[in-house]
């Protein structure tokens, strides 16, 4: 009997080792990094990741939403790492000593999309004001995240380039979703709108309807995005040493390479640019 009640009580003890592990040596590493729908929809991460979890035995928590509310989440310390693609905003963040130092990791661009009617002849227009001037002359549908993100950000900007006030036109013919990309692209197929993307997102992107690209190649259509560590001298919890493990593999050479080699549908979706 006293045989029997050593065995089960081994048996019992192997069980709790299963379930929660070797104590808290075993528990998982890991960080978040407050970033963009771009790069999560576009399915870098999915790519990217698993090499860095592998090489470090570090995991990788992301929240993905637009980089305004991305810089907010770490100016409120709920990351560790910030991942964005505004760099006014990023290099704000940093001057406010929120973040360590940004810098350069990748760049793709945006494009701006709409139908293949083309109701206001952009198509093939090489200058993207003077593209969104002939939208808001002809008052063409035109879909706006309108969510404060990195693409909002740029389209605000290129707006306020093209001398026409879309604001004016809120719920006519210019439409804002309030929402993440993928969203809003499904809102302009539905609507049959003119929509600025990031070209990643697109190639990611199923439903393109009658959606297609119209205009591309503006250097001010180039999106650029940066990588920042969370001052822990404003949140000591930020985990700088596995943080500056990831900052590190991605910008250097594994990182760069594995951004690079990433294909949607054959075609480089970002191009790494650390240290140019």
């Amino acid at each position: 009997m006293k045989r029997l009640m050593t065995e089960m009580a081994m048996v019992l003890g192997a069980l709790v080792y299963a379930a929660h592990g070797a104590g808290p040596a075993a528990a998982e590493t890991f960080i978040t990094v407050a970033s963009t729908t771009s790069t999560q929809n576009s399915g870098l991460y999915d790519y990217i990741l698993p090499r860095f979890t592998t090489k470090t035995g570090i995991t990788v928590r992301v929240i993905a939403v637009g980089t305004g509310q991305a810089v907010r989440l770490a100016r409120n310390g709920d990351a560790d790492v910030l991942f964005v693609h505004h760099k006014a905003s990023e290099e704000k963040f940093v001057a406010d000593g929120f973040g360590i130092r940004r810098f350069d990791v990748m760049v793709n661009d945006f494009v701006l999309l709409g139908p293949e009617s083309d109701p206001a002849v952009v198509g093939g227009e090489e200058d993207i004001a003077e593209a969104l001037s002939k939208i808001a002359g002809a008052k063409a549908a035109f879909a706006s995240r309108g969510d404060d993100s990195g693409t909002h950000k740029k389209e605000l900007f290129l707006w306020k380039a093209s001398g026409a006030d879309p604001k004016a036109a809120s719920g006519s013919w210019y439409r804002e979703t309030g929402a993440g990309m993928g969203a809003t692209l499904n809102t302009a197929s539905a609507m049959n709108a003119y929509v600025l993307t990031d070209r990643a997102t697109w190639l990611k992107f199923s439903n393109k309807g009658a959606l297609k690209i119209l205009v591309e190649g503006d250097k001010r259509l180039f999106n650029h995005y940066g990588i920042i560590l969370v001052n822990p001298k404003r949140h000591p919890h930020v985990k700088v040493k596995e943080a500056q493990a990831f900052i590190d593999w991605v910008l250097g050479a594994e990182g760069q390479a594995a951004i690079g080699a990433y294909r949607i549908e054959g075609r480089q979706a970002f191009f790494p640019n650390a240290g140019r």
